[in-house]
């Protein structure tokens, strides 16, 4: 990841190609991709789906679904250790300049959002206000992301507490 990262930063993301990453990192492009299925996933794809669902789940109940939702993942990232959240702000921040990957990480948040989405249902919510509030919270949330890595917040809680502030119309 480190040599994609690199490249992106000399050359611009829609200049680097897989092949030159490959050649930085001293592997075979067909290994590069068999570590990332794409370009852009060096960039957006993340493991944190089972850790967001678990949290959801581990929320009181009673919550409304998006109050638990976004409480949910803000429990799973208190978990990211700051030497990932540094890395994070910085795969971010490409993503936040290059307008080429918008779509990738709206894709890409698919996932997350079904994540939530059957985290929800399990906790006994209609799967139409599972999606609403699945869908509401991964915008509110991509959106706090990609603020705070353009800004300078160490810390990446903060876009966190951001998009839960708004989620939850709470000014604190």
């Amino acid at each position: 990841m480190s040599a994609a990262l690199e490249l992106f930063h000399e050359r611009g993301y829609d200049a680097t190609t897989a092949a030159a990453i490959a050649q930085r990192a001293g592997v075979t492009e067909m290994t590069f991709f068999r570590h990332f299925p794409s370009k852009d996933s060096v960039l957006i794809d993340d493991p944190y789906d089972p850790f967001i669902a678990d949290a959801i789940g581990q929320q009181a109940p009673g919550l409304s679904p998006i109050v638990a939702a976004i409480r949910g993942i803000a429990d799973a990232w208190v978990s990211v250790p700051p030497p990932v959240s540094a890395e994070i702000r910085e795969r971010l921040r490409i993503v936040s300049r290059t307008p080429s990957l918008r779509g990738a990480i709206a894709q890409n948040s698919a996932s997350t959002e079904d994540a939530i989405t059957s985290a929800l249902i399990a906790r006994g919510v209609a799967k139409t206000e599972a999606r609403v509030a699945a869908g509401a919270t991964m915008g509110a949330l991509n959106a706090a992301l990609l603020e705070w890595a353009d800004g300078t917040d160490p810390d990446l809680a903060t876009a966190i507490d951001a998009a839960r502030r708004v989620l939850q119309d709470d000014p604190r």
